[in-house]
């Protein structure tokens, strides 16, 4: 079992795992009751520069646009229940391929129609994520969501970022009540 991290906690990669070079990150959650309504979460990821925006819109990887134009970040697909044990979503990176203008990758897990359901992660249970190194499957640091997050709609599970030439990765649990279109303006991408 890999670090424990707490809110705001992180990990140094090259001291916990230094000859790792692909990365799995792993999403899961699990719907508490609900009124019948499908449940359906979707991780992405977006590729932040230094100045915290994208550089265009390939640079957010989700559902509908699974690989990044370079290749360093593949989305595994999208699972509509979340049910069952284990991850439910996850994303691939490739570390020596993501670009040297790319400082920071964010992984945002997003309520899809939660306006419309009437549906927000406070209702979802056992959130989690999880870094694992993809060539051996060992996890190396792993953040379980606790926080009540009744209106958040989007939650920031947990970013990889560059620190003094070597790769970190850090728990966060931000949420938004904006859904995923707060979270794409936040990064510059229009996404009505």
């Amino acid at each position: 079992m890999g670090v424990s991290l707490s809110k705001g906690g992180n990990v140094s990669l090259s001291k916990e795992a230094p000859s790792m070079k692909n990365v799995l990150i792993g999403l899961g959650w699990d719907a508490r009751a609900t009124d019948g309504q499908d449940f359906d979460l979707d991780a992405s990821a977006f590729l932040l520069t230094a100045n915290g925006k994208v550089r265009g819109d390939a640079d957010f990887i989700f559902y509908n646009n699974l690989k990044s134009a370079d290749g360093s970040i593949m989305h595994t697909g999208d699972n509509r229940t979340g049910e069952g044990d284990g991850d439910d979503e996850s994303l691939k990176i490739k570390l020596d391929q993501i670009p040297a203008d790319v400082d920071k990758v964010v992984f945002v897990v997003t309520i899809h129609d939660a306006q419309t359901r009437r549906q927000s992660f406070g209702q979802v249970s056992g959130a989690f994520i999880r870094l694992v190194n993809d060539d051996t499957q060992v996890e190396v640091a792993r953040y379980d969501l606790t926080e009540d997050a009744s209106t958040e709609t989007a939650m920031l599970f947990g970013e990889l970022y560059r620190h003094n030439a070597e790769w970190k990765f850090r728990a966060v649990g931000q949420g938004y009540a904006g859904g995923l279109a707060s979270v794409c303006a936040q990064y510059g991408i229009n996404a009505a």
